[in-house]
């Protein structure tokens, strides 16, 4: 058994370390409520440029979008990995992961190839220890994400898919549920049709000015970099919650810790007062 001064040490760290997850715990929660928010008030917005991009899809059939045209064939696939830039969120980051890796290994055998983007310093670390081809990357995007950071990465992916590099570009991310539940989804995001988008049946018809082919490149690239941007705010959200429930079961557990070194701690104290009392009864009755 490990004396008392060891015992009291460790309870004093354990203490410290619980000082920094309780603290770690109320920041998080505070962030939680601005980045919920933050995803809230995006996903109107999403809903309705959604239906629009779905409507443009089954309208001015003698102009077809490559974004809206089928490959025949699916030789190179574009992913775009989305996770946090920090850790200490639970398995957040490890789910994402362990979801597109199986989809990679799937897509692997039957003989297609990969293009990554990844957004969050995680995600990144990942795909260069798998020695994955990325093209394109951004971190450091703090508590509030900003689109001015993330269309340079987005414009890459997009470019990529014009230029025939790849046939289908997937996004891999984690969507938010609520404060206790995230699970990683995977969404395809080109080429997509208007039956996939939730497009009612039948043909829609739109005047445009100048031309269909001006309106439709920037409503639709608009629209991919909406998809990315309500990703990374539902990522966000979904990190701080995960913070703040790890940092809460790390604080309880500490406790836990704590109380159980503490009964060590007073048997250890108790035996040795007795050994003294003990030690002492026997000189006495020796003399």
């Amino acid at each position: 058994m490990p004396g008392s001064k060891e015992i009291r040490n460790k309870i004093k760290s354990v203490q410290n370390t619980r000082k920094i997850t309780k603290a770690m715990e109320m920041v998080a929660a505070s962030k939680m409520r601005k980045a919920q928010d933050r995803m809230r008030r995006a996903r109107p917005y999403g809903e309705k440029i959604r239906n629009i991009a779905a409507h443009l899809s089954h309208a001015n059939p003698e102009y077809r979008h490559p974004f809206l045209v089928e490959r025949d064939t699916v030789k190179k696939v574009g992913l775009i990995l989305i996770t946090t830039d920090k850790g200490l969120c639970g398995g957040l980051n490890t789910n994402v992961a362990r979801l597109i890796l199986s989809k990679m290994k799937e897509w692997e055998s039957q003989g297609e190839q990969f293009e990554v983007c990844c957004i969050g310093n995680k995600g990144l670390g990942f795909m260069q220890r798998l020695g994955a081809n990325i093209v394109s990357h951004v971190v450091g995007l703090g508590d509030k994400p900003y689109m001015e950071k993330l269309i340079g990465t987005v414009k890459v992916m997009l470019d990529g898919y014009t230029q025939d590099r790849f046939d289908r570009l997937m996004i891999f991310s984690t969507r938010f549920i609520n404060t206790m539940k995230q699970e990683p989804v995977m969404e395809p995001l080109l080429p997509f049709s208007g039956e996939k988008l939730g497009a009612p049946g039948g043909r829609w018809d739109y005047i445009y000015e100048p031309d269909a082919k001006d309106v439709l490149d920037e409503v639709l690239k608009r629209y991919i970099e909406m998809l990315v941007y309500q990703a990374v705010c539902e990522n966000m959200a979904s990190e701080q919650s995960a913070r703040m429930v790890a940092m809460k079961a790390a604080s309880d557990n500490a406790g836990k810790v704590i109380d159980e070194l503490t009964l060590v701690y007073n048997k250890s104290r108790q035996a040795a007062i007795t050994k003294e009392l003990s030690e002492i009864v026997g000189g006495a009755a020796a003399v």
